[in-house]
């Protein structure tokens, strides 16, 4: 299984017939198991309201296909023996996230329960290279992360890549457009070293929304998620649910004029808020060069008191904020969560940007409290890869090959 399929925050219905409605019961069994575990056959069946009969035999085919692992004793509570224990698989399928920053490569491995098992990160300034010596490198990576997972007896079923720029709603593997790096329509399997273990491309920026849902446990939620690296990038989670737009270009919160005279942007238009709240300007306006980890960089001179340093991050929380303001009006979300970099620099934006919202968002309920810093950080994106195998094979659990 090369790449489960693009990543999304819903399950799609099963067919109505024998055949999909065993994958439907075979899907409620194993999420029972995934929410509640560790549990009992006797359990699982008070769970989900399925007969103990039909609960054992789809537990043992879940066994069949090494999604589950079942132990020598439960604790139930109850008077009379112990039942044994059904948990998700943590030496079984397994999903690889893969991640291409302007800055950097990563890898991270999880099995069925979403744990990271396997983590990998390299400096690379990856901005103008050529494509395909840049997906030569994360393919190698994703080998080498492979390897360290089967040595822990993980089996990986999906790969996604996490790239910073426009993967359309289509079938293709597509990167129509990832300005930041330099690519214009790239297709990462016409560079792939290995057919059988080419990833699906997926925006950076939803893949980190959908690792905020998942994290959280907030299934019908709707949000705003932003995150920054060298450009700036959105997600919109609407219901529980991933929205793309009508073409898959939907999130360029970074493109949002904020100053509709200012600055020239790469893009051709002007006063885009990139221009305002960028990496790249945050650092000059701070008096401070690009070397090594900017962002942890600015979080130690803002630490330090540094004036030029907070008064820079002051600005891009305002410019942050008054984008953030025109998102909230139009979408009336839940709330709206930092990611990237801006989640490690919260304690110097929040300020600014709760002051912009409080004084742009007027005509409906707000506080302060709905902007809150994503607790992933910089790891959202690739976790958000590799954690959408794993909730793919938790929706249909038919995906893993019977042993």
């Amino acid at each position: 299984m090369t790449g489960i399929g693009r990543a999304s925050g819903g399950v799609e219905a099963a067919p109505a017939s024998q055949q999909g409605m065993r994958r439907q019961n075979l899907a409620v069994v194993i999420g029972a198991v995934a929410a509640h575990g560790p549990l009992s056959r006797a359990d699982v069946a008070g769970h989900t309201g399925l007969t103990r009969p039909a609960v054992s035999s789809m537990v043992d085919e879940l066994i069949g296909r090494g999604a589950l692992t079942e132990t020598e004793t439960a604790p139930s509570g109850r008077v009379g023996r112990p039942g044994r224990a059904l948990a998700l698989n943590d030496r079984g399928p397994a999903g690889l996230g893969l991640e291409i920053g302007v800055t950097h490569l990563a890898a991270c491995v999880v099995d069925l329960r979403g744990e990271p098992r396997v983590w990998r990160r390299v400096e690379r300034a990856n901005a103008g290279r050529p494509a395909g010596q840049v997906l030569a490198e994360v393919a190698a990576l994703g080998a080498e992360a492979e390897s360290e997972a089967a040595a822990l007896g993980l089996r990986v079923e999906g790969r996604v890549l996490a790239v910073p720029g426009v993967v359309p709603n289509e079938p293709s593997g597509l990167v129509a457009n990832a300005p930041n790096l330099g690519w214009q329509a790239v297709r990462p399997a016409d560079h792939w070293p290995d057919p059988d273990t080419v990833p699906v491309p997926e925006n950076e920026a939803n893949l980190g929304a959908l690792a905020e849902q998942w994290h959280q446990g907030h299934p019908a939620e709707t949000f705003v998620h932003v995150s920054a690296e060298a450009g700036i990038g959105a997600a919109l989670v609407v219901g529980g649910k991933l929205f793309r737009g009508a073409r898959g270009f939907a999130g360029e919160l970074g493109h949002l004029p904020v100053h509709p005279e200012g600055a020239r942007c790469a893009c051709g238009a002007r006063g885009c808020l990139e221009q305002y709240a960028g990496e790249a300007t945050v650092l000059r306006e701070a008096g401070l060069a690009h070397v090594g980890d900017p962002v942890a960089l600015l979080a130690e001179r803002a630490r330090a008191g540094d004036a030029s340093t907070l008064r820079a991050l002051d600005r891009a929380g305002r410019a942050l904020g008054l984008a953030l303001a025109s998102a909230v009006n139009l979408i009336d979300p839940d709330g709206v969560v930092l990611g990237g970099a801006y989640a490690e620099l919260a304690d110097w934006l929040l300020p600014s940007i709760r002051a912009e919202l409080a004084a742009r968002v007027t005509v409906r309920p707000w506080t302060p409290e709905a902007v809150r810093p994503s607790t992933l950080g910089r790891r959202g994106p690739v976790l958000g890869a590799a954690w959408s195998t794993v909730r793919q094979i938790i929706a249909d659990p038919t995906r893993l090959p019977a042993r």
